[in-house]
């Protein structure tokens, strides 16, 4: 069965971008991180929460680091998971991904990066939108999908975003 899990603190730390503050405040930040899960229990996504807080900039993208990865067993490398905004987000400010669907393949768990989710947003409204620490932003989707005869690969992953294009 797949599961959620967080990264060490030492990859969120390099990856969350915050710069100048002491490794206490981030530890605190890191610590609060919630794992994904349904809001209800007919919830097709889990939500993935703020790990701090952030005053969001109309027309700014910025890089969100989960502190989450998703673990699969090899048993289950048939499934995807699949990252969208929060539909309200959406509708009330325009948040949304830049590359629109996030695709976090089964095996992304065994990325250098420790698979650390991260994801971009973009504000394009015309207002600053405030989203506070532990506010469902994204949610995952895990889906069962089939390679057809001849498609599949060998190939094994190392790096992260974009790596299976090199």
């Amino acid at each position: 069965m797949s599961r959620f899990e967080k990264v060490s603190f030492e990859q969120w730390k390099a990856d969350c971008g915050v710069k100048g503050l002491p490794d206490s405040e981030l530890r605190e930040w890191f610590d609060s991180i919630k794992l994904p899960h349904q809001a209800t229990s007919g919830s097709a996504g889990m939500d993935f929460y703020m790990p701090f807080n952030l005053d969001f900039e109309s027309g700014s993208r910025l890089k969100i680091a989960t502190g989450v990865r998703w673990v699969t067993d090899p048993s289950e490398r048939d499934r995807v998971l699949l990252i969208v905004p929060r539909s309200g987000l959406g509708f009330r400010y325009g948040l949304r991904l830049p590359n629109t669907v996030g695709v976090i393949d089964a095996d992304y768990c065994e990325a250098d990066n420790e698979g650390h989710i991260l994801v971009c947003f973009e504000n394009p409204s015309g207002e600053n939108v405030k989203l506070e620490a532990g506010t469902p932003f994204v949610q995952g989707i895990i889906v069962r999908y089939e390679v057809p005869e001849g498609a599949g690969s060998e190939e094994i992953r190392s790096g992260g975003f974009g790596s299976t294009s090199r």
